[in-house]
């Protein structure tokens, strides 16, 4: 899968009072609500069928529209989605080159299509899970080595 099919809204394309109004009804509805799998979605004066939503769905909505109250822009893409390198790099933050570094000491599974590498977007998190965790163990290390020298 070459193409990654993300979802994307850029800060402040959504009315920040509007979403923060409807993710006020929503979080109330679903703590109203705790053990409804689905959510039944009429229009404010009734009439038609209600859509029947599952129930994870509305609460990424309503992630979705705390995000868009904040002012902050959102990407949505499928775990499994295969990523070019050069969107795993844009992802990390890091240059291309980098990426490709970590891909070739297997720090990151990949897969070749034909010559080119794809990476899943769950294994780009889980690396960043894991590097994270390197991160706060280094500096809880120096922290303390810090307190133990008095510096």
């Amino acid at each position: 899968m070459s193409d990654v099919q993300a979802k994307r809204v850029h800060p402040g394309s959504i009315d920040a009072e509007m979403a923060g109004r409807a993710v006020r009804r929503i979080k109330d509805y679903l703590m109203h609500a705790p053990e409804q799998a689905t959510i039944k979605v009429t229009g404010e004066h009734g009439g038609a069928d209600p859509l029947i939503l599952p129930r994870e769905a509305v609460s990424l909505l309503a992630f979705i529209l705390a995000q868009a109250a904040e002012g902050r822009g959102v990407t949505v893409i499928p775990s499994q989605a295969e990523l070019t390198t050069q969107q795993a790099a844009d992802m990390l933050n890091v240059s291309r080159p980098y990426l490709i570094k970590l891909l070739d000491e297997g720090e990151i599974p990949y897969r070749l299509v034909g010559k080119h590498r794809r990476v899943t977007c769950e294994d780009l998190q889980e690396y960043r899970r894991r590097d994270d965790a390197k991160r706060r163990t280094a500096a809880d290390q120096l922290a303390a080595l810090g307190q133990e020298l008095d510096i």
